[in-house]
C-alpha cells in the first residue's frame, strides 16, 4: 500500500472513523483530515470493529464509505511502514498487519450490505482498494486515483486482486507499474468508478439516489446476489493473501522503501533515479 501524507499530526480525541445511521443505512466518513484520512492502526482496528458488527446486523441494508476534508482515503501512513526495532521484528510486524489489511478488505467486500464508495479527493494505494473493493463507486470530477507503491519501494500486493476485479488485468497491470495519477474521466472510462458527478453536492445527491434505489429490493435477496456474486469465484488464487502479505512485509523491510518513504518525505527524487 502506498501513498499517505506527512501532515502535523491530529488531535488524540478525533475518531478515526465516523459513523452515523439513518434507519437502514450506514455511513462511515474516514476521519483523519490533516492526513488525507491515511490508514493508521486505529483506523484500522475502527472499520474492523464496524464491519465486525455489520456482518451480523441484517437492519442495516446499506453502508456508505466516504471521507473527511475533501478527501476519500491517501493509501497507508508511511509513519507505520517506518516504525522502529530490529529487522526480524520490524519484519513480523510488517507480516501482521499486512495479513490483517488483506483480511480488511475481504470483510468489507463481503458484507451483506450494499456498499457504496463515495470518492472525492485523493484515493491512492489502500484508498484505491476501498473503492474497488466496494459494490458501487461514484467519485467527484476533483477524485484523483492512483497506485503509486512501487514509487515508494513498495508492492501493492493487498489491493491488487480488487484491481483486477475492477478494471481488468490489462488496465490494473498499467496503474501499478506506472504510478501515475488517474483523473475521474478516466476512471469512468476505464469502469474504476461508476458514475462521476461534477461537485460534491451533486455526488452526494448521486449516492443518495442511488440508496433510494437499492432500499426498494428485498434486503434477503439483495444478500443473497451478493453472495452468488461472489460464488463466481475468488477475487485471488489460493495462497495469494500470504503470499502478498509476505512480498509487503520484505519491501517495507528493506532499502528501497527506506529510501523511497525518505525521499517522499524529504521531497525529493529517490536515489535509484540518480
Amino acid at each position: 500500500m502506498g501513498k499517505e501524507t506527512e501532515a502535523p499530526a491530529e488531535a488524540p480525541a478525533e475518531a478515526p472513523v465516523l459513523v452515523t445511521r439513518e434507519g437502514p443505512v450506514v455511513r462511515a466518513v474516514l476521519n483523519r483530515p490533516a492526513r488525507r484520512n491515511a490508514m493508521n492502526a486505529a483506523m484500522g482496528e475502527a472499520l474492523d470493529s464496524l464491519f465486525a458488527e455489520l456482518r451480523e446486523d441484517r437492519s442495516a441494508r446499506v453502508l456508505v464509505l466516504s471521507g473527511a476534508g475533501g478527501h476519500f482515503c491517501a493509501g497507508l501512513d508511511l509513519t507505520e511502514v517506518g516504525a522502529d526495532g530490529t529487522p526480524e521484528a520490524r519484519l513480523a510486524g510488517q507480516l501482521d498487519r499486512n495479513r490483517r489489511i488483506g483480511e480488511r478488505f475481504g470483510a468489507f467486500s463481503a458484507l451483506p450490505q450494499v456498499v457504496i464508495a463515495q470518492v472525492e479527493g485523493a484515493a491512492h494505494a489502500g484508498g484505491l482498494g476501498w473503492v474497488c473493493a466496494a459494490d458501487i463507486a461514484f467519485a467527484a470530477s476533483s477524485a484523483r486515483f492512483a497506485a503509486p507503491e512501487t514509487l515508494r519501494g513498495l508492492v501493492p500486493a493487498q489491493i491488487l486482486p480488487w484491481m483486477v476485479r475492477r478494471l481488468g488485468h490489462s488496465a490494473a497491470t498499467r496503474m501499478v507499474l506506472q504510478g501515475a495519477v488517474v483523473d475521474a474521466a478516466e476512471a469512468l472510462r476505464t469502469g474504476l468508478v461508476h458514475q462521476v458527478a461534477p461537485n460534491p453536492a451533486m455526488l452526494s445527491a448521486m449516492v443518495d439516489a442511488t440508496v433510494a434505489d437499492i432500499l426498494k429490493g428485498a434486503p434477503g435477496a439483495l444478500a443473497e446476489t451478493k453472495g452468488l456474486l461472489a460464488a463466481l469465484g475468488p477475487v485471488a488464487p489460493e495462497g495469494y493473501a500470504e503470499a502478498g502479505a509476505r512480498a509487503f512485509a520484505r519491501c517495507a523491510t528493506g532499502p528501497e522503501a527506506a529510501e523511497g518513504i525518505a525521499a517522499f518525505r524529504e521531497k525529493r527524487p529517490p536515489a535509484w533515479l540518480a
